[in-house]
């Protein structure tokens, strides 16, 4: 048993729960120490299985999920099969939920342990399975994370699809003037990586597709791709724009967020990869004026929807996130007043290659503002919509708000706040360099956006800082528009079966230990479509899904953990019920000759099962056993609890 320092002394009188394992039936010797999980005390638990010839093991600490493994190598070690152990929960289950009660806790604290070692003496040997792995990954989605994760399997000699649902890759940070806390220009460390993307011989581009299904399990996925059509052949493109010039069709920009019109025939941007146009058959008008002037017949009007099926060994989702759409809270104008933008307007706006060429102006009346107020968290931190923190919101507008100092000069600029959250490297002084530059911070949120006579905007706001109300006059407000979940996760999940938090965002196996990981083995997360983060952080969290990727496939082979289904072929009538509730697909149905007479059951794919046991609940002959949870063992642990 362990202390945990005081994470379970502090409530539960250990020295009590020991003595009273020691006089449970078939306990041998029953220890405690401050810090189990510690060298010297594995080194305890390695002697006393080798001096006592134990056969089972009962390691009374945290949660499974934090140490587990590492106890079941400390067994193995010294010679016992590591699923001869079993752990009791008694951190999160007993002493930190039960802390103003020592007595009770530790009351609870013996009947935990009486169950574990109940359940413990009828724990059955169990080995781990092997299977052949594909060495190569799909990365879906590609932004900054895509582009990362790829790049670093690439370069470890991984064969990489990287699959992006629009025209061409960089996702929104090609979008991004500047980037925080530094003002490097966004374009000038992104496209260089896009490029080497682009030309990777290991890495081959899948743009304007999307993923349709997702079969198999780990190290042998099959994945299908619906690639919509170019009309454009990507190969014989060289990306000249004639056909631009010439094309009368037209249809607001989504790269630039809607300011400024593009071409029927149309390329994302002058650095876009692949350099290839692409045609907006909801906007063309078949006028066929592109045809007749691209010299290398790359116009091809014909082309239809395509699968491509791919095999992969691992699958890492880095699709991104959405901004917070602002016409939900119209208290702040969006939609209703012109010269209220969000922040990724801004950007546009702001960037030399957007639709002023960089000239910050109102669009409503194209004129350069007097006084700039940037609005914090709209859309996050907000019970209406979303109570999580976008992360980025802060250090966004704190930019915006230095680029609108540099390029106006005497200019009244305001942010208003819930609160600044400056918590990166370099973002305490990127704040001080905001004030420094006569940005003024007022701590509160407006009520409500109305329009002056001279179609100026004003608001009332208190500042609870100050303990005072001020009324702010403004040209122009940028809204600091929230990270949210997108509406493509809801399809992703169901193709992947990839648990989503209660934000919304896709779920990490564990927030500490497993950032990476998800419940289904294989797949991996990184940058924002498991959270709102920055950059930075998910460049980090890119290579670091990359690196696990390629460690689980870089061998050829995979074990595969035994904790799954059984099914006994004598019990099975062949219902199938149990393949209608297993989540994972794992359950299919083969036909078998007994006393000359076929008879159909059901077939646990052990590569695929995660050992949930929903099969085994479902089951109405009880023909399904789940290893290392079977009814015997479960039985016995809720008989101790009744004892």
């Amino acid at each position: 048993m362990c202390h945990c320092g005081l994470n379970i002394a502090g409530t539960v009188d250990v020295k009590a729960v020991v003595e009273g394992a020691k006089r449970l039936p078939s306990v041998i010797v029953a220890k405690d120490y401050v810090y189990t999980c510690s060298d010297p005390g594995q080194e305890m638990i390695k002697e006393d299985i080798k001096q006592h010839k134990l056969d089972r093991i009962v390691i009374v600490a945290c949660s499974p999920k934090m140490h587990e493994e590492t106890f079941r190598k400390t067994v193995q070690q010294a010679g016992l099969n590591p699923y001869l152990l079993e752990m009791v929960n008694l951190r999160e289950q007993c002493s930190w939920c039960h802390s103003e009660e020592r007595e009770k806790a530790t009351e609870k604290a013996k009947t935990l342990v009486r169950m574990g070692v109940s359940r413990a003496t009828f724990l059955e040997p169990l080995k781990k399975g092997k299977i052949k792995a594909n060495k190569s990954v799909l990365v879906i989605g590609g932004g900054i994370a895509g582009i990362q994760a790829a790049l670093d399997l690439a370069d470890a000699d991984f064969k990489v699809y990287l699959v992006e649902k629009t025209a061409s890759i960089g996702g929104k940070m090609a979008q991004l003037d500047k980037t925080f806390p530094t003002l490097d220009c966004s374009a000038c460390i992104l496209t260089p990586k896009m490029a080497d993307a682009g030309k990777h011989p290991n890495i081959e581009l899948i743009t304007l597709a999307e993923v349709e299904s997702v079969s198999g399990y780990v190290g042998n996925y099959e994945v299908t791709m619906l690639k919509h059509p170019r009309y454009v052949d990507e190969k014989k493109c060289a990306g000249c724009g004639e056909c631009e010039k010439v094309c009368p069709a037209t249809a607001p920009n989504e790269f630039d967020m809607g300011l400024k019109t593009r071409k029927a025939i149309y390329r994302p941007f002058p650095q876009a990869i692949p350099n290839s146009y692409a045609i907006d058959h909801k906007v063309c008008i078949t006028c066929m004026a592109c045809d007749g002037v691209c010299e290398r017949g790359a116009i091809d009007h014909e082309q239809q929807e395509e699968r491509i099926k791919l095999q992969v060994g691992g699958i890492l989702l880095t699709v991104g996130c959405n901004l917070f759409d602002a016409t939900l809270a119209p208290e702040l104008g969006y939609g209703h007043y012109g010269n209220v933008i969000t922040n990724m307007e801004f950007e546009r706006i702001s960037n030399a290659a957007g639709p002023t060429g960089g000239k910050i102006k109102s669009p409503a009346t194209d004129q350069v503002p007097r006084s700039v107020v940037f609005i914090q968290c709209v859309g996050s931190r907000d019970a209406r919509f979303n109570e999580h923190c976008c992360r980025v919101g802060c250090m966004v507008s704190l930019k915006q708000a230095i680029l609108v100092k540099e390029k106006l000069g005497e200019v009244d600029v305001y942010v208003c706040f819930n609160d600044m959250r400056a918590f990166g490297k370099g973002f305490e002084e990127f704040y001080k360099r905001a004030r420094g530059m006569g940005v003024e911070f007022i701590h509160g949120l407006p009520s409500e956006v109305r329009m002056a006579q001279d179609k100026s905007l004003y608001f009332d706001v208190y500042d609870s800082g100050t303990n005072k109300l001020f009324q702010v006059n403004a040209d122009l407000i940028v809204l600091a528009a929230g990270l949210v979940k997108s509406p493509d996760f809801d399809k992703l999940q169901a193709v992947l079966h990839v648990p989503r938090s209660a934000d919304g965002f896709f779920l990490e196996t564990h927030p500490k230990l497993r950032p990476f990981d998800t419940p289904i083995a294989g797949i991996f997360l990184a940058g924002a479509c498991q959270g709102p983060k920055d950059i930075p952080d998910t460049v980090a969290q890119a290579s670091g899904a990359a690196m696990k990727a390629a460690d689980l496939l870089s061998k050829g082979e995979i074990e595969i953990e035994p904790l799954m289904g059984e099914v006994d072929s004598d019990f099975c009538s062949g219902c199938a019920i149990c393949k209608t509730v297993c989540p994972f697909e794992a359950i299919q149905m083969k036909t078998l000759k007994v006393d000359g007479k076929e008879k159909t059951i059901v077939e646990i794919l052990e590569a695929v099962c995660q050992g949930c046991g929903a099969c085994s609940t479902a089951c109405p002959t009880g023909a399904i056993k789940m290893k290392h949870f079977t009814d015997k063992q479960i039985v016995e642990q809720v008989k101790a609890a009744c004892s």
